[in-house]
């Protein structure tokens, strides 16, 4: 082999190099932006705002595709997810819908019904009282006569609130004793109670002056002495 064919042989070389370095290159750069894309999942967007404590529906989401990288772990890829799901809080219109957005709505235990009342928003806890909450209800009673004496009562201790609606104005007639006692505005609060408790409540909903609520802090004790369940302005004198 002569010089000149040397040379040929090593610009061969150097060609199926470079070559095999470019296609090196470009196989980098489509790997750089396979590892910044990916492959894309589905996730879900909120096309309105949500109110916190609110069952969710299918119709309040819209499905978009993203790179999977770009998703958290907790995001939701799934609507089946969100059945017998609440917000827990605020949800806003254009955010992707993750796990910890959502908890399980409260559910009747066997031997429980539900029952709801308006509990006055100023007097009730306003605004600290959610779907699963625990709460003490208390109820107040006018004496039946001069001599008798007017009386606190704890009607129903650990009662677990599995819905709260929305404020609502009441308008009262002027007429009705128990109807002036009503504030301006109220909130539905439905209660998981077994028969008796229900009852206690129903009662007290339409013969108590008042009726109120008393929040139970989580890992709190909710039990109320015997003797302190009822309670008259004559004990404190």
């Amino acid at each position: 082999m002569n010089s000149r064919q040397r040379r040929g042989v090593i610009l061969l070389v150097l060609s199926v190099l470079c070559a095999l370095g470019a296609f090196a290159g470009v196989l980098s750069v489509i790997r750089d932006v396979n590892s910044k894309v990916g492959p894309e999942v589905e996730a879900y967007e909120l096309k309105t705002d949500v109110a916190p404590y609110k069952e969710l529906e299918p119709d309040q989401f819209k499905k978009v595709e993203m790179p999977e990288r770009w998703l958290s772990d907790n995001a939701v890829t799934n609507l089946r997810e969100i059945r017998g799901k609440i917000a827990v809080t605020q949800l806003r219109k254009g955010s992707l819908l993750q796990t910890d957005m959502i908890v399980k709505r409260p559910q009747l235990e066997p031997g429980q019904q539900e029952i709801a009342i308006m509990i006055d928003a100023a007097t009730g806890v306003a605004g600290k009282i959610t779907p699963g909450s625990t709460v003490n209800i208390y109820a107040t009673f006018k004496a039946e006569d001069e001599k008798g004496t007017d009386q606190s009562k704890v009607i129903v201790e650990s009662a677990k609130v599995i819905d709260v609606g929305k404020l609502t104005s009441l308008d009262a007639d002027p007429g009705d004793d128990r109807s002036r006692r009503r504030e301006s505005e109220a909130v539905p609060i439905t209660f998981a109670l077994d028969t008796k408790d229900a009852q206690r409540v129903a009662y007290a909903e339409s013969f108590a002056s008042h009726v109120r609520l008393a929040l139970v802090g989580q890992g709190g004790e909710a039990d109320v002495p015997r003797g302190d369940r009822t309670y008259t302005l004559d004990e404190d004198k």
